[in-house]
């Protein structure tokens, strides 16, 4: 079956006589007379049917066989580094969504985690971070913000030499557009929030798991146990968004790609971020490992921060705001955002690509450098 059709189906109860599946609100469940549970559900807090209608789609999606949705990406994320157990290290790169990077600075090494960050475009780096502890290497290819990309299958080799779990965050790059676990890897996160549910009105997260092994079965328990799940309409949402993801994918890599080729040309620009481009350092490696190149870009502006922000500031049809994966063109100086430990170049704006016509984020765009 083709992913269009699971996005589509793998959610249905064959159960329901609905064709749209009903929000189940509830917080707990009955028991039968001899105590027992007869659809397994207990309390909304560890199972409830729109969350595993859910987990169960993702899981589908990606061929794998268990997902655990939380209510967040962040939350997703710290279940991962949460389910290792003390003493254990763990390899990031040192470019990432800061977001988790901030979880990891101020939260998990202050309470004693083993983490260590390194080029993950660098495979020697990454070697020689490799310790006799090494359990896990957490990848985000392309990178948030600067789209650098990492070779998903020669760093599973690294990992499966040393016995050591690979998690690959594809939030920028959901089904269809990566098979990370077709690459090697053994766990695949997301954001949810961003393209999976696709209207930015939803937060949540998903950590998907090639098998149902016991490292897994910790980030279940997590899951349960701190309760960090979504809402059963958050749920409902980030399902129905999904089944339209194929498409709007193909909308969003078509925008990105012509936008991306214009921005290319224009003299007031130092250059463009995306993997599309042939002018992309590591383009061969997302030739070889995506489908297609995502909805992702960023630009340089010549000038420095002064011009780049009032780039930002003369756009009239994109918004300015955090966030991405929604229908909406978002732009964003991500460096503003990201505060004064960021590592991100003052000059720089993030762009997510929207579905609005290309015609018309282009003229936006022109009319705006013109200003500057």
């Amino acid at each position: 079956m083709k992913l269009e059709t699971i996005a589509i189906h793998a959610g249905d109860n064959p159960q329901d006589n609905d064709v749209i599946s009903p929000i189940h609100l509830t917080t707990t469940f009955k028991r039968e007379k001899d105590g027992s549970y007869p659809n397994g559900n207990i309390y909304s807090r560890t199972a409830n049917p729109n969350r595993l209608a859910l987990e169960k789609t993702m899981a589908r999606l990606e061929h794998a066989e268990v997902a655990a949705a939380f209510s967040s990406g962040s939350a997703a994320a710290s279940s991962i580094f949460r389910a290792l157990a003390m003493g254990e290290h763990a390899i990031v790169p040192n470019d990432m969504y800061h977001g988790i990077a901030k979880l990891i600075k101020n939260l998990f090494i202050p309470m004693g985690m083993d983490i260590s960050f390194v080029d993950m475009s660098d495979l020697s780096q990454l070697k020689a971070a490799i310790k006799t502890n090494t359990k896990l290497i957490w990848l985000e290819t392309p990178s948030n913000p600067l789209l650098n990309l990492t070779d998903i299958a020669a760093v599973a080799k690294i990992a499966k030499a040393v016995g050591a779990i690979l998690v690959c965050d594809n939030t920028w790059t959901p089904p269809n557009l990566q098979d990370a676990f077709a690459l090697g890897a053994d766990i695949v996160m997301h954001s949810s929030t961003k393209y999976l549910a696709g209207h930015s009105d939803v937060i949540g997260g998903i950590v998907v798991s090639k098998y149902e092994n016991a490292f897994f079965e910790k980030i279940r328990f997590i899951q349960g146990y701190e309760g960090a799940v979504p809402s059963p309409f958050d749920c409902w949402l980030i399902l129905r968004g999904i089944k339209t993801l194929s498409y709007r994918l193909r909308g969003h890599c078509s925008n990105a790609m012509q936008l991306a080729q214009f921005l290319e040309q224009q003299p007031k620009i130092e250059q463009v971020l995306y993997p599309g481009l042939k002018s992309h350092p590591q383009y061969q490696i997302a030739k070889a490992q995506m489908n297609d190149f995502g909805g992702m870009m960023s630009i340089l502006v010549k000038g420095g921060q002064e011009q780049a922000l009032k780039l930002a500031a003369n756009v009239e049809l994109f918004t300015r705001a955090t966030s991405l994966g929604g229908v909406e063109s978002l732009i964003e100086h991500r460096a503003s955002i990201e505060g004064p430990e960021s590592q991100t170049p003052n000059n720089l704006i993030r762009i997510s690509v929207g579905l609005e016509h290309i015609d018309d984020l282009i003229a936006d765009l022109s009319q705006a450098l013109d200003k500057l």
